[in-house]
């Protein structure tokens, strides 16, 4: 779909650099991250990206949706790798989630409270109106479910409890995450990280 007109739009060639690409889409992360879809503009981007709107348009002619689906995409990503870092860092999964929940918790105070979950403030602004962010959104969350379910099923948990295990993680570690940006403190988490290890442990 073409952008409409605008007047600000820079007419240089656009940038082609991977380089370029990259930066805008770590811009429009941060940004809808802190901000959520509709606090956040192509323009904004671009500035804090430090590329013209013609490069923006250039690699995303989709606009602001493009890059919120390339934003959350981002997100998965990074959360994928925090999940499997922490959850793979101790033989005992119960004993791994407090190292997750920790870690979490020193991401949101390094940031000063502010970069919480990569996607739920993204997609939470397009509920009911823009269904393709939404669906990248809960197909984000399965992932990471997945991520969980089968580490707990590699470490004996039988599959009907590691499923049900693996929702109850990622819904209690959004919310925990959610809760400690509120309260600028890192107990949420650490309590989320002590109860979900006794919980883990009872299924062992």
């Amino acid at each position: 779909m073409k952008p409409p007109d605008d007047p600000n739009r820079s007419a240089a060639a656009p940038e082609s650099l991977p380089a370029t690409r990259e930066r805008i889409i770590r811009a429009a992360s941060l940004l809808m991250q802190r901000q959520g879809y509709d606090g956040t503009g192509i323009k904004q981007i671009s500035q804090e990206a430090q590329a013209t709107l013609g490069s923006v348009y250039h690699f995303f002619p989709g606009g602001k949706q493009e890059l919120a689906l390339a934003a959350i995409s981002r997100g998965d990503q990074e959360f994928v790798e925090q999940l499997r870092a922490a959850l793979y860092s101790d033989p005992d999964p119960a004993r791994a989630i407090v190292v997750l929940c920790r870690s979490m918790a020193d991401s949101l105070r390094l940031s000063d409270w502010l970069d919480g979950c990569p996607i739920t403030t993204t997609a939470l602004g397009t509920v009911g109106r823009l269904p393709d962010i939404q669906s990248a959104a809960a197909d984000a969350f399965a992932r990471w479910r997945g991520v969980v379910f089968d580490r707990l099923l590699q470490c004996g948990v039988r599959e009907s409890d590691a499923r049900d295990l693996a929702h109850t993680v990622i819904s209690t570690l959004e919310g925990a995450e959610l809760a400690a940006q509120v309260s600028r403190s890192s107990r949420p988490l650490e309590v989320a990280g002590i109860h979900l290890s006794r919980l883990i442990a009872s299924y062992r």
